[in-house]
């Protein structure tokens, strides 16, 4: 990972569910006073640290606060897996954009709050665009729209929710490489560093039935109760939500993407100003926002836009 820059500040806030209390945490980037930041939400299964490429971009000029959702990296487990879902998602999101307005409201300034999310945190974000009085000012759509393709829900199906366990690092990067390839998250030209980035945020030790150390994936396996093994037979459908949104949209799509298909991602720009569609190659689902040609079109659609 670039050394240019300095590692983000570890955070965390309190957040509220029918169980009580959990606390959930964040990546924060760049001076804590800026009042242009950019909030980015990770997929289903990832956490907040994906982004810290794109973070480490922009935070010369922006703050970025990148937090893990509740379940997943270092956040809190969730002691019902019936409170997993967006209902949860959106208030612990909306505490945590009332936590970086709040210094700034003080002081009687503005503070312009930017959304990238990748899959399940692109719906969290578009769900935020929506609402009456949305902070929201531009909002970043990585591979997800307001059609849910139910192949590719499927193809979800059959890795999230899992708890695989591996004897050691080595066997759980080699599971973990083979899940990523699809991101294009790294090249033959800089394999190792990345993927020993991923690893080393989306693993967690625990101790197995014989008491030894083992490695699974850093994430409680009830996030994906509704996904786990389902085959689904229609697409999930949020036209109604995605016509709210008003604010200036960036749509990002890999060209192999199971998800999104490539209609819906025309239908979600067409004859709409302000909104536009990246598609990559050779990219399924999602793009990894960790290589400069991913990288710098967002940059400029937040920074110069």
């Amino acid at each position: 990972m670039p050394s240019s820059l300095p590692s983000p500040r570890l955070e965390s806030l309190t957040g509220f569910s029918a169980a009580g209390f959990h606390r959930f945490a964040y990546a924060d980037w760049g001076d804590p006073d800026n009042p242009h930041v950019v909030v980015c939400a990770h997929g289903l299964t990832r956490n907040g640290r994906d982004f810290d490429w794109l973070a480490q971009r922009l935070a010369p000029r922006a703050r970025v606060v990148c937090p893990d959702i509740v379940g997943r990296g270092s956040s809190d487990w969730l002691p019902d897996a019936a409170l997993y879902g967006y209902p949860q998602y959106l208030a612990d999101m909306n505490a945590l954009v009332a936590r970086i307005g709040a210094p700034h409201a003080r002081a009687g300034k503005p503070v312009t709050i930017d959304w990238v999310g990748t899959s399940m945190g692109g719906l969290i974000g578009m769900m935020l665009a929506a609402a009456p009085g949305s902070p929201l000012r531009r909002l970043v759509m990585n591979d997800v729209g307001p059609v849910l393709a139910r192949e590719g829900l499927t193809r979800i199906g059959t890795y999230a929710g899992g708890d695989p366990r591996f004897d050691t690092v080595e066997a759980f990067s080699a599971w973990y490489a083979s899940l990523m390839r699809p991101w294009g998250a790294y090249t033959p030209a800089l394999p190792d560093e990345r993927l020993r980035h991923l690893v080393a945020h989306g693993l967690r030790r625990c101790v197995d039935d014989r008491g030894q150390a083992v490695f699974a994936p850093a994430y409680d396996p009830a996030i994906a109760a509704g996904f786990r093994g389902k085959v689904f037979e229609r697409d999930i459908e949020l036209w109604p939500v995605w016509q709210k949104v008003e604010i200036p949209v960036l749509v990002l799509r890999g060209a192999e993407s199971e998800l999104l298909r490539a209609e819906t991602a025309r239908a979600m720009v067409d004859g709409r100003p302000g909104r536009s569609l990246l598609t990559f190659d050779g990219i399924g689902h999602a793009p990894a926002l960790a290589s400069s040609d991913q990288i710098e079109p967002v940059a400029r659609f937040l920074l110069e836009g």
